[in-house]
């Protein structure tokens, strides 16, 4: 597979200058330092017939012109901090690629996307896209579009498609990470900040210091990711969530504590929920990296699962409120708290709900047991990666996918066995369908002595 051509795409927009990281920017760059990875996000889509090179190269020139962080780039100080850096205009580079005539279009988008997410990524010259069209005899065919994830998060990705799809020419709405990083400077940026980590302080002082027990199977490579697909859960939740009138998120945190406390009998369970952070001002509708993960403890002992529901429903409103902070100054928080309680201290649990449909009210009637139950044997795991390049210790990820709940883990086999993980996503299944019709069922997890 080589590039054929080259088209180079002038753009220019609004926004220029040079600024530390906001906070969303640097949480996700602190991701990318510990995961050895650019963390590129996208994919490919095939071309509507008629669609010209040219067409292609507009629309990259749209996304480059409109949107301060497709021009955002990286600067370095002498002690190897970033710091962003926005262009009001340049150039890059539309690549297209001819396929063979015998090829499969769609096997060769998919490697040509792999291509893109495999090789690396220059933070200080190279914008952050990789866009190319596919040429199959002649006739584009096929887009491959992938980013670097200091772009945006998956809500902003969302604005950004509507936008483009239709052209969008009105004032790009938001605050830009230029002013996102002056705000968090300002006095009630500071308010904020130093809110959130009285508040992370006080939970990391009292909860068990550790997530996980010592894994009986560690591996080599040790990180995994592996992927269950789920009908029963997800008709099983939306159960929950019609029963209790609880939205369906708060519903799955407190399917995820329950089967988490049952696979390790770890308790008070304790999660980094992700945040969107949109329902603040200004970061509604803007085309950036503004979701951080929050924190939340949940004691999930001897109660009626319906408790535990109360309890991440209320949890989650004060996630909400502290979760838009300094993460550089979280980390040193957390590193100057593992100092005083030991080395077995960790905060390496992530639970991040990117379902977009299935937050919503799922159309239809309301799942009975029968429909659930006959769901059950349409479940399917299968572990999708083996790498000696780190994920987090454990991190889920729950997708909207046709009829089903998607939950990907990722996860570090020397903290979470193989076994362990794939009996957390099936025990989760088994916790949202016992608890479907039933608001007595217990979590039968046993209460814990007091840690120091």
């Amino acid at each position: 597979m080589s590039v054929t051509d080259r088209i180079i795409v002038a753009f220019e927009g609004d926004g220029s200058g040079v600024e530390e990281l906001s906070w969303g920017q640097r949480d996700i760059w602190m991701a990318m330092v510990r995961q050895r990875n650019w963390l590129p996000v996208g994919g490919w889509k095939p071309l509507p017939a008629g669609t010209t090179v040219e067409d292609v190269a507009d629309e990259l020139r749209y996304l480059m012109s409109r949107y301060q962080t497709m021009r955002t780039r990286l600067c370095f100080d002498a002690e190897g901090r970033p710091r962003q850096v926005v262009s009001d205009s340049g150039e890059i580079a539309l690549e297209i690629v001819d396929a063979d005539d015998d090829a499969d279009l769609d096997v060769f988008a998919e490697a040509l996307k792999d291509r893109y997410q495999d090789t690396d990524y220059d933070f200080v010259n190279e914008w952050p896209v990789r866009m190319a069209v596919i040429r199959h005899r002649g006739v584009p065919t096929h887009m491959v579009v992938i980013m670097c994830h200091l772009v945006t998060d998956g809500l902003g990705g969302l604005v950004m498609l509507n936008e483009v799809g239709v052209r969008e020419t009105a004032p790009v709405n938001g605050m830009q990470p230029l002013e996102q990083a002056r705000w968090q400077r300002s006095p009630a940026g500071q308010r904020q900040n130093e809110a959130a980590l009285r508040y992370w302080e006080g939970i990391l002082r009292k909860v068990p210091p550790r997530r996980f027990t010592d894994s009986v199977d560690k591996r080599a490579p040790r990180h995994w990711r592996g992927e269950f697909s789920s009908p029963a859960l997800r008709l099983a939740v939306q159960a929950i969530a019609e029963r209790t009138k609880v939205g369906s998120s708060p519903v799955l945190l407190a399917v995820f504590a329950v089967a988490l406390a049952r696979t390790n009998g770890i308790n008070p369970v304790v999660i980094r929920p992700m945040v969107s952070n949109r329902f603040r001002p200004g970061l509604a509708d803007v085309v950036s990296m503004v979701a951080q993960y929050g924190l939340c403890a949940l004691d999930v002992a001897e109660v009626t699962f319906d408790e535990v529901l109360e309890r991440a429903r209320r949890a989650t409103m004060a996630v909400y409120k502290r979760a838009y902070y300094d993460p550089a100054q979280l980390a040193e928080l957390v590193e100057r708290i593992a100092a005083e309680r030991g080395p077995e201290f960790d905060v390496g649990c992530y639970f991040n709900d990117r379902r977009i449909e299935d937050r919503q009210a799922v159309p239809g009637p309301v799942p009975t047991p029968e429909r659930i139950h006959a769901a059950l044997p349409d479940s399917a795991f299968v572990w999708t990666t083996q790498q000696d390049v780190p994920f987090e210790r454990l991190i889920v990820h729950f997708d909207d996918v046709p009829d089903a709940l998607r939950a990907i883990i990722f996860m570090d086999t020397h903290f979470v066995s193989p076994a362990e993980g794939e009996a957390l996503l099936r025990g989760m299944e088994a916790v949202a369908v016992e608890a479907a019709f039933d608001p007595a069922v217990p979590t039968r997890i046993a209460p814990q002595p007091v840690h120091a």
